[in-house]
């Protein structure tokens, strides 16, 4: 059994330890409590920083106040969505015509993607009828030109859509000559890549308007002049000319269509011109051709 001295000394010594150990925890607390608290705020930061990162930044919404209008359960309709005025004269006169045009809807939508893909755009078209409008339409933005044989025609037409470019030209040749033009156009200078204006090549059609040789076509439709009887200055020209025009374009491709290619003109002279190896398509009475620069690489063949 102890003695009540040695007891005491046995109780301060554990008295002074339980102090410093709690000394040590104390210290201990103060010293690392800084560093957790500096720890959790950078992770509260960087969790922030990911989530604002992540975010779409959200418009500042305007204060509400007792005169703001309430905004409608539906968008309103932007002005920018009013239809052209072409594709708006466009509905009225096909609404109140009985006349359609020449074109089946399956021939007239082979063009259609085409425009679709490439409007607005420089779009040539041989002939003035009554589907002008729609190709006009078609080509919002664009600049769509139609040549016509017809002076009265053109006249008659621009009464009545007085909004249509077109310009009168002459041909001097007759369907009974296609098979003499079609020899001719096998020589040598009709395999040239040229300005119409300057080729020696008598299919060369030269009278057409100088904006015609001048801009870069992206879209050329042949669809005149009239070829349905002998005495008729037939489409020879006209197709030989857009496929002259097509290749001596500065670069790029040029979407080229011919209608009626039930006739024999149109046939034989849009296989040999126009290229049976740039042939795209036939829909009916339509064949797409897509004919590209000849200007862009030399030597390329007149067809491939």
């Amino acid at each position: 059994m102890r003695s009540k001295t040695q007891f005491t000394c046995t109780l301060k010594l554990a008295l002074f330890c339980l102090l410093f150990l709690f000394l040590f925890i104390l210290l201990f607390r103060s010293s690392t409590f800084p560093f957790s608290q500096q720890l959790a705020s950078q992770i509260n930061l960087t969790k922030s920083d990911a989530i604002i990162s992540v975010e779409e930044p959200q418009p500042t919404k305007p204060a509400a106040t007792e005169t703001t209008t309430p905004c409608p359960s539906l968008p309103l309709t932007p002005t920018c969505t009013k239809a052209p005025p072409s594709l708006a004269n466009a509905l009225i006169h096909y609404a109140t015509s009985n006349i359609t045009p020449q074109q089946t809807l399956h021939e007239i939508s082979v063009s259609a993607r085409v425009l679709q893909k490439k409007s607005p755009c420089n779009f040539l078209v041989f002939g003035l009828g009554h589907d002008s409008l729609m190709w006009t339409s078609l080509n919002y933005g664009g600049r769509t030109v139609f040549l016509e044989e017809d002076k009265a025609w053109i006249d008659q037409i621009q009464q009545k859509i007085p909004t249509l470019e077109s310009y009168h030209v002459v041909y001097d040749t007759k369907v009974h000559q296609a098979d003499e033009l079609m020899k001719i156009g096998m020589e040598e200078d009709c395999k040239k890549v040229t300005d119409p204006r300057f080729s020696k090549c008598q299919l060369a059609h030269k009278g057409l308007p100088s904006d015609v040789y001048d801009i870069d076509w992206d879209v050329i439709m042949v669809d005149a002049p009239t070829g349905y009887f002998e005495g008729a200055p037939g489409r020879m020209t006209a197709i030989y000319t857009a496929g002259l025009i097509a290749r001596n374009k500065e670069n790029g491709e040029t979407d080229v269509f011919v209608h009626d290619v039930d006739r024999k003109v149109e046939d034989n002279f849009s296989k040999a011109f126009l290229c049976e190896g740039y042939l795209r398509e036939q829909e009916g009475r339509i064949r797409h051709f897509t004919i590209p620069s000849h200007r862009t690489r030399l030597g390329r063949p007149f067809c491939p």
